[in-house]
């Protein structure tokens, strides 16, 4: 495939986007929801009669029927009234507890954030504006004062910490997650799972730094929702409201088995390892077979990620082949059974390590060495080292974006 494609592609796009037109049924439930106003129009609109449309059940293929929440559901003034006597007790400020509190905090949440004192977390909290004493305490004082307990710790660390802090919560009566990991491999994990709370998740599909700045952008990532216990009767309700109040658009029903078994599926392949594996692989190829590095780079993984990814995220695979020339097309459908063949068995296997608990295991072994940090930059350290991401840095700095900058 030659930047042909690209350049083919990019013409396709500019003359079909004025006719493409997606009726009102079938309307993009993409991750980038539609724009939502900034705070401050939202403080300003707030009183505005809502146009909620209420919960959605769309077959998103042919007989099965899945339920859909829309964040028009809660405007801004229902969540807050909604959520007016809550108070949600971060524990733990990583990636997801970032994005998630400060959403929170700008749609005008009574939110603390539990970290522990003086550690990396806590300087990081004060940097985006957390004030100790106000709302930024110690794990087990944020604990105390929450009635809604986010535990968005890392998994190797979650049970332990709350095991410290369950008998010193006298007012929670919800734990909130980001990731079914802790309630499904209760086994792995040790959590205690208590029998007086609802337990609900919210899974936004991104970082927690993508929840932010898609917030920011006036967006709203997609996320999936779960309750595995019930006991006030109104869990569902909840969890729908904190969906939009983290800063989703669109919220999927789901399960804590069904979320955490796809999320550690997906980000094993297509998402993380199985990207890396094949970008190495034919990266190598092509270099065995004489062709530059700077070459070998752009044909693997700038072209990719800078052009051909996102028409495909825009407008679907087969687009992409419509839009492509007729010897990338008739090349890509040959081959495309020839990979999938290839991957299915690899594939097969690592979803069943994932429900077996193996990676589970594996993960919280890791996660729990005293030397993981230094254990974890040795492998990314050496993925820098590889030759494609040392010539990707290159290339990367003569995007005129970038080279404008003297990167």
């Amino acid at each position: 495939m030659n930047a042909n494609i690209a350049r083919t592609a990019l013409r396709a796009a500019t003359r079909s986007s004025a006719r493409r037109v997606a009726p009102g049924a079938a309307r993009s439930l993409s991750i980038a929801a539609t724009a939502r106003p900034t705070f401050t129009k939202m403080v300003s609109a707030a009183a505005k009669p809502s146009l909620a449309r209420g919960l959605k059940t769309i077959e998103f293929s042919e007989g099965i029927p899945e339920k859909v929440y829309e964040r028009e559901d809660w405007p801004l003034e229902k969540l807050q009234d909604y959520f007016k006597n809550e108070t949600f007790a971060i524990l733990g400020y990583g990636s997801q507890g970032h994005g998630q509190g400060l959403n929170l905090r700008d749609n005008g949440m009574n939110v603390i954030v539990g970290v522990r004192k003086d550690g990396a977390s806590w300087k990081e909290a004060i940097e985006d504006g957390w004030q100790p004493g106000k709302n930024l305490f110690s794990i087990e004082e944020a604990a105390e004062k929450g009635t809604i307990a986010m535990l968005l710790l890392s998994d190797a660390a979650c049970a332990s910490v709350y095991a410290s802090v369950k008998d010193k919560m006298p007012n929670t009566h919800t734990l909130y997650f980001s990731h079914g990991f802790q309630i499904t491999y209760q086994n792995e994990t040790g959590f205690e799972v208590p029998k007086d709370k609802d337990i609900i998740l919210c899974a936004p599909k991104g970082s927690g730094r993508t929840v932010r700045s898609l917030f920011l952008e006036s967006r709203g990532i997609n996320g999936s929702i779960a309750v595995f216990q019930d006991v006030s009767g109104k869990a569902f309700e909840k969890v729908s409201a904190m969906g939009v109040a983290v800063g989703c658009g669109y919220l999927y029903e789901t399960t804590f088995e069904r979320e955490v078994y796809s999320d550690l599926y997906g980000e094993r392949a297509c998402l993380m390892g199985g990207i890396q594996g094949l970008f190495k692989a034919q990266y190598d190829v092509l270099r065995a077979n004489g062709h530059s590095p700077s070459e070998a780079f752009n044909e693997t993984c700038e072209e990719a990620l800078q052009s051909l990814y996102p028409l495909v995220g825009a407008n679907g695979m087969d687009y992409m082949y419509k839009a492509c020339s007729t010897t990338a097309r008739r090349g890509a459908l040959d081959w495309a059974p020839e990979f999938e063949k290839a991957c299915k068995p690899v594939l097969e296997k690592l979803y069943e390590s994932v429900r077996n608990g193996s990676e589970t295991r594996r993960a919280l072994e890791f996660g729990n060495r005293k030397t993981y940090r230094e254990d974890f930059d040795k492998e990314t350290d050496a993925i820098a080292a590889q030759e494609m991401w040392k010539v990707g840095h290159k290339v990367r700095a003569l995007r005129p974006e970038n080279a404008a900058k003297g990167l």
